[in-house]
């Protein structure tokens, strides 16, 4: 196992499907927000984030958000309407907050994945948490 790549690749967020987190064993998906959920100009969940949240909902997974963006209250007001916990500043790579995040919830390495972008934070902070990593393509704002 390399620790810079991913343990699965995806081209995008939706692919994760509820059907995957169950056949995988997943009941926690950390996700990095910015780039992996949402593009970076977009302000509120998009339709496909707030179905897709709650398809993963009603499979039995819960999904916690775990950002480097320092900015509470954008992602409060971003998470809130979809019903998502969310944790800023968390500073990936560093596991911490990935780690709280499993004891605060229950939830054991096996049960948990991280999903994300970027291997310089998101696949590394899965790493040292010893939790599986699953990148999607960077999404961009399309000019």
């Amino acid at each position: 196992m390399n620790i810079f790549h991913a343990d699965r690749k995806f081209e995008r967020f939706e692919d994760v499907t509820p059907r995957l987190l169950k056949s995988e064993g997943v009941k926690l998906l950390l996700c990095d927000l910015d780039n992996t959920l949402r593009l970076h100009s977009e302000k509120e969940p998009a339709d496909e984030l707030q179905n897709w949240v709650e398809d993963c909902r009603r499979a039995g997974v819960k999904i916690v958000i775990i950002s480097n963006n320092g900015r509470k209250k954008m992602m409060q007001k971003f998470c809130e309407p979809i019903g998502v916990d969310c944790v800023w500043w968390a500073k990936k790579p560093m596991s911490t907050k990935l780690t709280e995040a499993m004891a605060t919830y229950g939830f054991t390495n096996r049960e948990t994945v991280m999903l994300g972008d970027k291997w310089s934070t998101d696949i590394l902070a899965a790493r040292f948490a010893k939790v599986r990593a699953w990148q999607v393509q960077h999404r961009r704002d399309i000019v």
